[in-house]
């Protein structure tokens, strides 16, 4: 089985180009991810999505989105049913949230399921705050970290269920920043005590259950005032796999983001060397997604093959979109 290269890379449209296979067959990403540019129509991205598997059929090849519900969701009407924010089940009283967030997640999880794509970039679990950035708004579940903890930790589960894989982001929590991190550096001023009781804590209680993880390009003073937690071994080390004790994949958030600095291959290598696995880039653009595949090694031999052990098993029973979202529409209106 061939190792592939140190990344998850998008791609430009609806059906790959002829330039991109070539790319991808020389050059191998570890998976790819999809955003709407991608998606047009269900049959199209069925297609897509056996096309992008079908060029490595030695190995799992994981293909994400993020399919969150709400404003951050791919795939779009006509062809999807716009799928509800996270806020809205976190909002619902705390003895219907569990039937609602299990729903939720299975309307969501069968999106996917039957596309083909086996990897949702959620739970969001950063914790709103009155400071928040409209970046992360109504994506995260509420304002109160067991809430988050608990709903993530559903949502994971109602998901591995399905047959798909989850990403908890954004490591080690964005929901303290006032900037949104596409435009500029956030910057976190509070302490080391703060943070461990208040935004790791959904993390920590969620990071065995899930095997995928996003950091977040935030300097978090308290422990690394000079990096961004994707490009900072100290964050890393110390805190993700440390403090929170994830041992899964991770993956830095998108490396063309505003808050990081320098070219491309030099972003990658620092993410790289500070302890991400798998440097993520997101636009789809052939000359950087070139760069990139050209700059970075194979994955680790152990990382690699904890990145395969990571394939979801395929979902037996169908998903009834109907009255999944029937079930729900009749809690969100008693409980409105």
């Amino acid at each position: 089985m061939s190792r592939a290269r140190s990344a998850i890379v998008g791609i430009s449209g609806e059906a790959l180009t002829d330039q991109e296979r070539r790319l991808f067959l020389t050059h191998a990403p570890a998976g790819f991810i999809l955003f709407q540019r991608n998606c047009c129509s269900r049959g199209q991205l069925q297609a897509l999505t056996a096309e992008l598997k079908g060029l490595f059929p030695d190995r799992w090849v994981p293909v994400l989105i993020d399919h969150e519900g709400g404003r951050v969701q791919r795939m779009k009407a006509p062809a999807w049913e716009p799928r509800l924010p996270a806020q809205a089940i976190g909002d619902m009283p705390p003895e219907a949230r569990e039937e609602a967030v299990r729903l939720w997640a299975a309307l969501l999880a069968g999106d996917l399921v039957d596309v083909g794509i086996d990897v949702d970039c959620l739970p969001v679990l950063d914790v709103l705050r009155p400071e928040t950035t409209g970046a992360i708004g109504n994506r995260s579940f509420s304002a109160d970290p067991g809430t988050v903890a608990t709903l993530g930790k559903l949502t994971i589960d109602t998901f591995t269920e399905l047959g798909v894989a989850t990403v908890m982001k954004h490591l080690p929590g964005h929901g303290r920043a006032t900037v949104d991190s596409h435009l500029a550096m956030p910057r976190l001023k509070a302490s080391y005590g703060q943070l461990a009781a208040f935004d790791f804590l959904p993390f920590n209680i969620c990071a065995s259950k899930v095997p995928f993880a996003i950091t977040a390009h935030i300097v978090f003073e308290a422990v690394d005032p000079d990096r961004p937690a994707t490009e900072s071994p100290k964050v890393i080390q110390e805190i993700i796999r440390g403090y929170i004790g994830f041992e899964g994949i991770l993956i830095s958030d998108d490396l063309s983001m505003k808050a990081l600095e320098g070219p491309l291959e030099d972003r990658a290598r620092r993410a790289l060397a500070a302890g991400c696995d798998l440097p993520l880039l997101c636009d789809g653009h052939f000359d950087e997604t070139e760069t990139l595949l050209r700059c970075l090694p194979p994955m680790p031999e152990d990382r690699f093959a904890l990145l395969q052990e990571a394939r979801p098993v395929a979902l037996k029973t169908p998903v009834k979109p109907a009255a999944l979202a029937a079930r729900l529409d009749q809690l969100i209106s008693r409980y409105a």
